[in-house]
């Protein structure tokens, strides 16, 4: 039997999920490894071939640093199109006429007439004789229809998942720019990071799960159009910087905490990497840390840098 194909609203959600997924940079093996699900159900969740839960689609927003309404709202959609789609009508008899319930319905074998005796034109008294009218005439009044009562109850469900589809769509309405984003919903204990403060010096941010949900102080476009942007999550306490649209060979590096910082940096080192971004190890810092990005191009020439204060946010929207 042959797995058929997803439906479109799970066929977007699946185009997403995988989006996400590159942007992480991690394989799916990787993947399994950060997250709670194994590598065989994300398979299943990026290829279209299963619905993923909620969970995991929050899991791979905060691996990759994005929100999580969009995906959720097409989850939400996926779910309710699935649920329209699986409401098959259960199989009924053809109904019976009601001239026939007596002999077909019950399953008994038909009525026979009592044995004839000899046939008279009068009865004792001499008045002729009332037939008896027969047993599978009299009127019924029959229960509901078995395919009656699926009817209705198809009828509500597609109702009620037009319903849902119309508020999901609702969350799906782009907001005004000018709107401030809702904070970050804290991440649960199952799928928090894995390192505190001095614990996370020199530590990749993904793996320690510290990439999932930080905040941008700061970012700046390349003049060869790469970007760089500095990262720092609250809950570990520590910084990075990554960055993406560069060619093979580009550098970024981080310092934090001035001169006498150490300098973590990260390289575009092939394609993939070239098509996604790369980033640099954790640094501890406190507020009002000082922080510097730079980017060395690999084509030479002049370094490009800039910085932050931790606790002071002044990035705009990066592409």
């Amino acid at each position: 039997m042959t797995r058929s194909a997803p439906s479109p609203p799970g066929a977007r959600l699946a185009a997403v999920l995988r989006e996400l997924k590159d942007r992480t940079g991690l394989s799916l093996a990787q993947l399994a490894d950060t997250t709670t699900f194994s590598k065989s159900s994300w398979q299943r969740y990026l290829n279209g071939g299963s619905l993923p839960p909620r969970s995991a689609v929050v899991e791979l927003c905060r691996l990759a640093g994005e929100p999580a309404d969009r995906p959720l709202a097409l989850l939400g959609i996926a779910r309710t199109d699935r649920t329209s789609h699986n409401t098959e009508p259960a199989t009924t008899e053809p109904p019976v006429p009601p001239g026939s319930a007596a002999r077909e319905g019950t399953g008994s074998p038909p009525e026979t007439p009592p044995p004839a005796t000899a046939p008279t034109d009068t009865t004792a008294s001499g008045a002729a004789p009332i037939d008896p009218a027969p047993a599978d005439i009299a009127p019924t009044h029959p229960s509901p229809s078995p395919h009656r009562r699926t009817t209705v109850l198809t009828a509500l469900a597609s109702l009620l998942a037009l319903t849902l589809g119309a508020l999901v769509l609702l969350q799906l309405l782009p907001p005004h720019r000018d709107q401030a984003r809702p904070a970050p919903t804290p991440a649960a204990s199952t799928t928090g990071p894995l390192c505190r403060h001095r614990s996370c010096q020199g530590k990749d941010p993904l793996t320690t799960r510290c990439g999932a949900g930080p905040e941008t102080l700061a970012e700046h476009e390349t003049a060869t159009g790469a970007w760089v942007q500095i990262r720092y999550n609250p809950v570990c306490g520590a910084s990075w910087a990554r960055m993406w649209g560069a060619a093979l060979g580009g550098r970024v590096e981080f310092r934090a905490g001035g001169a006498d910082g150490r300098v973590h940096g990260a390289r575009v080192t092939n394609r993939t990497e070239a098509d996604t971004y790369v980033h640099t190890l954790m640094s501890v810092v406190d507020l009002r840390t000082s922080l510097q990005a730079c980017f060395v191009p690999a084509a030479g020439g002049p370094k490009e840098c800039f910085g932050a204060l931790v606790g002071v946010t002044t990035a705009g929207t990066a592409p």
